[in-house]
């Protein structure tokens, strides 16, 4: 920090802000990085009543704005200091960046991850020719075996965030962003980690455009930032949630922390179904798959809606982040129903007896069911998992109450995270009687009554002992029936299975069945 660009722990704040000014307004970002487009996400803004832009820092070469940072801190360094070579510890997108900006400007680059990352992250950081040092099981592992070899191999530290020349490259992107914007933006939301981003943003807009709102997004199991402004000085959790695990930072940096307090508006906070929800929205207007952390601005624009009312506005948010799985694509399809409320969970207690099932089908109605869990375990009362469409939170109350009218026992689970993430896997296990049981994979098709139809199709003569129906957004759902069917049944089970015609598959002899569910 030169003299006439004094640190924002110490200076006045307008003097922190002409200093941040220069810094940004000089990076030298373009030698490296793309100006990325700020795109109008067209379905989004039409749902939601106001224009939603996206500044599409997924675009970059590593898909992430982390390189800007980097690069700008690396190109700043003299030549001593790049010939000694340069250190980080990240598992994600700085550790990329840094390697990228090392191999563009001909210095070595030693990367400290965790022994637990995933392969396909340590190859994409290798594939720039970068030396990987694997170490401990987390980033506060991985970081302090950095700070070791920075001292024993004497090479200079790349902060992830908390570093001027960092903070000043990723505030490019608002220099870029207030010039594409084709009017005037109300707000701009940005996700926070350890705060790099939004202070460099933060500080360009607040010095230019003072009159645009610049809010915080934090993940609920991930607020360091949020905590540290209510607490006036930085705070440590002593736990961040990993789901979004661009954001999950323990500790904000001092200058990323003064810089918040002092320029940013407000904060909303987001939890995982929201950014489940909130990548399938960047999904189907872009048919690009950010990271989590990439798509809590969207999440928090979703919400921020939802509180104020907001209509005819232009907000905008980064998306950005490469950092997703494709093992994880299933999970987020999942929860992305609930985290739009599209989706409601419920516990229904029902009696027992035959026609309780058709009764609980005639009261679900024309609604699409996404999920039917039941297996036989009480000769008095039997407890269903229902998973049905809906469009919003108060259509969910509404059928609760709806069930309660009729005699139901019903609870909605909707937030209940041990449902949402096990229960709804789990059939039930074996009942606790032998029974006449022959087992069935059913092929539904998508439609309201689909359910009913297979209900009223049968006879009196057999029993459901067990269910397991879900659908994930195929025009056809699969279903996993047990039928009670004693001997002298067994011919009206045949005309049954003739008569309602959906393709299926007998099981019953199947050695998992019989090890699992018998």
């Amino acid at each position: 920090m030169t003299r006439e660009e004094p640190s924002s722990r110490l200076a006045p704040l307008t003097d922190i802000m002409d200093a941040y000014l220069r810094r940004i307004l000089r990076a030298r970002v373009y030698e490296i990085a793309e100006e990325t487009p700020l795109e109008l996400a067209s379905a989004l803004s039409s749902r939601l009543g106001n224009s939603i832009y996206l500044k599409r820092e997924d675009q970059q070469i590593v898909h992430s704005f982390k390189l800007r940072g980097a690069y700008n801190k690396m190109v700043s360094l003299s030549k001593e200091e790049l010939e000694r070579g340069v250190i980080c510890s990240s598992a994600g997108n700085h550790a990329q960046g840094v390697a990228l900006a090392a191999k563009r400007l001909g210095t070595h680059a030693v990367i400290v991850m965790p022994e637990t990352t995933p392969e396909l992250k340590i190859e994409a950081v290798r594939a720039h020719g970068a030396e990987i040092v694997l170490s401990g099981d987390s980033y506060s592992d991985a970081y302090e075996r950095a700070k070791v070899l920075r001292e024993a191999r004497e090479l200079v530290f790349i902060h992830p965030f908390d570093d001027p020349e960092v903070i000043a490259g990723q505030g490019t992107i608002a220099v870029e962003m207030l010039r594409q914007a084709p009017r005037d933006l109300d707000a701009i939301f940005v996700p926070i980690g350890g705060g790099g981003l939004i202070a460099g943003i933060a500080a360009y807009v607040k010095s230019i455009r003072p009159e645009i709102a610049i809010i915080g997004v934090q993940m609920r199991d991930s607020d360091a930032m949020l905590r540290s402004v209510k607490s006036g000085a930085p705070v440590e959790l002593e736990e961040v949630g990993l789901f979004s695990d661009g954001t999950a930072v323990k500790r904000v940096g001092d200058e990323t922390f003064a810089l918040a307090a002092a320029l940013v508006d407000e904060y909303v906070v987001v939890d995982t179904d929201a950014v489940c929800a909130a990548i399938r929205d960047v999904f189907e207007d872009t048919r690009s798959i950010v990271e989590p952390a990439g798509a809590m601005g969207v999440a928090a624009i979703k919400a921020y809606i939802a509180k104020t009312g907001a209509s005819e506005k232009r907000f905008a948010t980064i998306t950005s982040g490469a950092n997703m799985n494709f093992d994880r694509l299933r999970f987020v399809a999942e929860r992305a129903e609930v985290g739009d409320t599209r989706e409601a969970l419920f516990a229904v207690t029902i009696p027992e007896e035959k026609g309780s099932f058709r009764r609980l089908a005639s009261l679900i109605g024309a609604r699409a069911i996404t999920e039917f869990n039941y297996r036989y375990a009480d000769r008095v009362e039997a407890h269903v998992f229902v998973g049905l469409s809906v469009r919003g939170r108060g259509e969910a109350e509404a059928i609760r109450m709806e069930l309660e009218a009729a005699g139901l026992k019903a609870r909605d689970l909707t937030d209940d995270e041990l449902a949402k993430t096990h229960l709804r896997h789990l059939v039930g296990g074996r009942p606790p009687r032998e029974v006449e049981e022959r087992l069935f994979r059913f092929v539904f098709p998508e439609r309201p009554g689909a359910l009913l139809r297979f209900l009223n199709t049968m006879r009196g003569t057999f029993n459901i002992s067990l269910f397991h129906y879900r659908n994930q957004g195929a025009d056809y759902g699969r279903a996993l029936v047990g039928l009670e069917v004693p001997e002298s049944a067994r011919g009206d089970l045949d005309e049954f299975l003739r008569a309602l015609s959906y393709p299926y598959e007998e099981e019953t002899e199947n050695p998992i069945y019989r090890l699992f569910l018998r």
